[in-house]
């Protein structure tokens, strides 16, 4: 019974650290375009980067293979 004078305050602190970080979430504009990733993880790059081919590959010589 005694441990309860121990939780019920400290669960009380936890809530509300918990409501602080929510509160400086939204206030800081963390919420405020829930479905633009959404919609931009859909869209195209512009220019699509050139890829590069791997150097090590183009060598053609025979120090790998013994």
């Amino acid at each position: 019974m005694d441990i309860l004078y121990l939780l019920i305050p400290l669960s009380l602190v936890f809530v509300a650290a918990i409501a602080v970080v929510f509160l400086w979430a939204v206030k800081s504009g963390q919420f405020e375009d829930m479905e633009g990733p959404a919609h931009r993880i859909l869209m195209d790059d512009e220019f699509p980067k050139p890829t590069q081919k791997s150097s090590s590959l183009d060598k053609g010589g025979d120090e790998g293979v013994r």
